[in-house]
């Protein structure tokens, strides 16, 4: 087969003459190259991982150490507790060399007590989040002990400059709420979701189950939070996403979309180029740990662990559970043009391509007009298909031969980047536009991405960018904080006819075609094409781009913008729907490690209560203002327990998970796991690296992205906050649901948030002194 003679660096044969040897030169050149890097990025790792064993100490300021110890001692000094002479009597000898080197000790096991007491010091600290808490409102006060505390920090997370996990040693564990407080949290939440009766016969399972089964398995749980670094993550990796068998098409990936009101460039290969090349650049910056963690308030590290499944990733499906399978390094991409598979490389001779040589490779790839094999068009249907059914298809069909071999290239990736043969557009007096936009990020066609690989780059032919990706491996802020580090460069990389920078200075490596042979299972990927199609018919998705007022007017209102929005959720959804429902709205945990997220039940007592009171035309502006702040008031609370680690979800979803495992039946986790979140919301953040200049373009500024439907009956939000004046939401919902309409939802949106801004010019105008502040809390 030729591609099997393709994959062969050298042979050699037996002759009469002796050994006859044939060898591949480039083939041989590039193995070494491989090598020659892998080597680099064990010692960058080694490295790396003594300065962030030590941090926030300096590994320079052993030698500081060493040289006042050797000082001490031979001028006379002794060292701190005579450790010099105490380590001397151990030693073979007293001779100079032998006293040089208990100097050495005495000094490094100084400076290892100084390094862990400043990194135990940082660690006790980082537990305090009574900061969270406290308002940071214009003219309110800042209790002693914060400032006491934010001045300490601020020292010790200033004293070194940290690299991307120095400060995982340092964050505190995730701590493990008490039944009771959880109980207590659940049903105040799901107050307003109930009637008298109802709420009455969920207080008795509630308190069942915390003065029966519920204290026995707070215990195991109590056992894992000791043992385990996170006592949520592993578990809800394992149950809410590898376990998961419906597609993850629509289900599970979510999708980003371009900087729209920017058009860098029309031609098709020179902005994926640009964009390849800046994707690679960030994976350097991991892999080589120079990319900066975020920092809240400048000073408070978020968790850096999810960074390091961000390339070379994928998720590989199993009959009954998936696995992440992530690859230390990888040489390559794969792009996907009109139904056909290509290999590019991305290193020659130990450095990444610039982006005028990528263009070159991708310029080759658009000029092939190759025709795809039988089956090669539709193969990306499989990732799009039931889990199970493509664990089953990939068993029998991919596990050896030339199957195997191009499916592992694409597993091996660093990315897909799909070349699309249509174009993505914008335009303000067409939403419609920006909604097929959004769909063709959301699922494409059902088999232009792969749905398994940590995410998919789409370009357009207009030049307009994209992507696709998979959630099981991060959440979406890491996402969003790369994206945004694209956008950062990706305007300056670009000549005045619209290629990229530079001249090539060689010819790079041309693409190959991946070999299939497709033919024994074209029936499965027929069938996973028409699954796909129909998955994808039934979603409907709006991006509403709200234009009228933003985040400045919310603060003019002494509001927190996120809170805001999310009663403006509420209010919209109640006209929609005429009921309240379970609300879900992702924050992060990110402040401790190994945090992802947790739920904020935004749908409370007093937003309830300020929703009815709009609708009652007997309640008064003064009032409806005041009911609402109250209803402002208590999210923030509810989202900065959720950071905090007092969230209510998480708790339940691993005490359900132990009473699984110990097959104890519980009516109450079974009740309380089986609500369907119909609505289901979270705000992309955006301005969490300082490399994108707002003010000087502030145009540089993604449109945010989204997610299909998590409930069948529900809605799907997803919104950004995108300037002072601007705010995008992305509604998604199913077609087959007679409840739910995408474009008459986003309709309500635009009432509700006009509604609230004509409440508030109305109060604003009978009070011209601002009302008391409320707290702006914390956003992601």
């Amino acid at each position: 087969m030729a591609e099997a003679h393709a994959a062969v660096a050298f042979s050699f044969a037996i002759t009469h003459e002796g050994f006859d040897i044939n060898y591949d030169h480039e083939v041989l050149n590039l193995v070494w190259n491989s090598g020659v890097r892998s080597w680099k990025k064990r010692l960058a790792r080694a490295r790396n991982g003594v300065r962030n064993g030590v941090y926030p100490a300096h590994i320079q300021s052993l030698w500081l150490i060493s040289a006042i110890a050797l000082g001490l001692h031979f001028t006379g000094y002794q060292a701190p507790f005579n450790l010099t002479n105490r380590l001397l009597v151990h030693l073979p000898s007293n001779t100079i060399n032998w006293q040089v080197t208990a100097c050495f000790l005495a000094a490094l096991v100084i400076w290892l007590s100084i390094c862990f007491t400043m990194r135990y010091t940082l660690k006790l600290l980082l537990m305090y989040k009574g900061w969270m808490y406290e308002s940071r409102a214009p003219g309110s006060r800042v209790s002693l002990p914060t400032m006491l505390w934010v001045a300490v920090v601020r020292v010790l997370s200033s004293w070194n400059k940290p690299g991307l996990y120095s400060f995982q040693g340092s964050l505190p564990r995730l701590p493990l709420p008490s039944v009771g407080d959880t109980m207590t949290r659940y049903l105040r939440s799901v107050r307003p979701l109930l009637d008298d009766d109802n709420y009455a016969r969920m207080e008795r399972l509630a308190k069942e189950f915390e003065q029966s089964i519920g204290k026995k398995l707070q215990w195991y749980l109590i056992l894992k939070s000791w043992w385990s670094t996170n006592y949520v993550s592993d578990w809800w990796e394992e149950y809410v996403y590898l376990r998961g068998r419906s597609p993850l098409c629509v289900n599970s990936n979510f999708y980003g979309t371009d900087a729209i009101f920017m058009n860098l460039t029309n031609k098709q290969a020179a902005r994926a180029a640009n964009v390849v090349s800046l994707l690679l650049n960030f994976r350097r910056l991991i892999e080589h740990q120079e990319l900066q963690p975020i920092m809240v308030q400048g000073m408070i590290p978020l968790c850096s662990w999810q960074y390091e499944r961000t390339f070379n990733t994928a998720r590989v499906p199993g009959l009954e559970t998936d696995r992440i399978v992530h690859y230390k390094d990888s040489n390559h991409i794969v792009v996907l043009h009109k139904g056909c598979y290509y290999k590019m490389l991305i290193y020659h001779k130990g450095r990444i391509l610039r982006p005028c040589e990528l263009q070159v490779q991708i310029e080759e790839i658009l000029k092939a007009n190759a025709t795809p094999l039988d089956g090669e068009e539709h193969l990306a249907a499989l990732t799009a298909w039931n889990r199970s059914k493509w664990a089953e298809a990939r068993n029998t069909f991919f596990s050896r031969g030339v199957n195997h071999v191009s499916l592992r290239t694409i597993e091996s990736a660093a990315f897909v980047l799909s070349l699309d043969d249509e174009p993505f557009e914008f335009d303000l007096a067409r939403p419609e536009l920006l909604d097929n936009f959004g769909k063709k990020l959301l699922h494409g066609n059902g088999y232009n991405r792969w749905f398994d690989k940590c995410f998919t780059v789409c370009v357009a032919n207009n030049g307009r960018v994209g992507f696709n990706a998979e959630h099981t491996w991060a959440d979406a802020p890491v996402l969003g904080h790369l994206w945004e580090y694209i956008f950062g460069d990706d305007i300056y990389g670009y000549d005045e006819s619209g290629d990229t920078k530079g001249t090539p200075d060689f010819q790079p490596p041309m693409p190959t075609r991946l070999s299939w042979d497709l033919t024994p299972c074209l029936s499965k990927i027929d069938e996973a094409t028409m699954d796909v199609t129909k998955l994808i018919n039934e979603v409907n998705l709006r991006i509403l781009v709200h234009q009228e007022y933003g985040k400045g007017f919310m603060k003019k209102c002494r509001i927190s913008p996120d809170a805001y929005i999310q009663m403006a959720l509420q209010l919209a959804y109640y006209r929609d729907a005429g009921r309240f429902s379970l609300t879900y709205e992702a924050s992060m945990t990110r402040l401790f490690r190994e945090g992802r997220t947790e739920t904020v039940r935004p749908c409370t007592i007093e937003s309830a209560a300020w929703v009815k009171a709009m609708q009652n035309q007997s309640t008064t502006n003064d009032e409806r203002v005041k009911m609402l702040q109250a209803a402002c008031d208590r999210h923030q609370l509810g989202y900065q327990d959720a950071m905090c680690g007092r969230g209510i979800d998480r708790h339940l979803f691993c005490l359900y998970v132990v009473s699984k495992y110990l097959e104890v039946d519980s009516p109450f986790l079974n009740e309380v796991l089986s609500e369907p979140w119909r609505l289901s919301t979270s705000q992309t953040p955006h301005g969490q690296t300082p490399k994108m200049d707002l003010k000087k373009h502030p145009n540089c500024i993604s449109a945010g992205g989204g997610f299909g439907p998590v409930a069948d009956d529900g809605y799907g939000v997803s919104y950004i906050i995108a300037g002072e004046n601007l705010i995008f939401f992305h509604i998604s919902a199913k077609t087959t649901c007679q409840q739910t309409d995408v474009q008459r939802f986003s309709e309500n949106i635009s009432q509700a948030l006009a509604d609230i801004r004509s409440m508030f010019e109305q109060h604003m105008k009978d009070h011209p002194k601002p009302a008391k502040s409320i707290t702006n809390g914390a956003s992601t």
